[in-house]
């Protein structure tokens, strides 16, 4: 019973899908929301539209901050909403230093 995903004895597991996305929202504990946007042409009028889906993500150290770009893969349900888990931040969003004077 070799299954092609076991990941027993040195096989191949399953390839498992890796988007990049944007931080929209990070006010949940160890969850952030991720926003994915793709373009593809429109099935009717073959006008190429933007096209945005979000991704509740498991951010287990809390890393990540709105603005941020990120990449995420696929995973195991962690909750209800969550199956995708945090792979690395990709940049940061840049804030501005606002001096104060005295």
């Amino acid at each position: 019973m070799n299954n092609e995903n076991d990941n027993t004895d040195g096989q191949k597991r399953g390839r498992r899908k890796v988007r990049t996305g944007t931080v929209v929202s990070d006010g949940a504990n160890k969850t952030v929301v991720v926003e994915v946007s793709r373009t593809a042409p429109h099935p009717i009028y073959r006008k190429v539209v933007k096209m945005r889906k979000k991704f509740a993500v498991h951010d287990e150290k809390n890393e990540a901050k709105v603005g941020d770009v990120v990449r995420i893969m696929e995973t195991r349900p962690v909750s209800k909403t969550k199956c995708w888990r945090l792979l690395e931040i990709i940049s940061r969003k840049e804030t501005e230093q606002i001096e104060v004077e005295a």
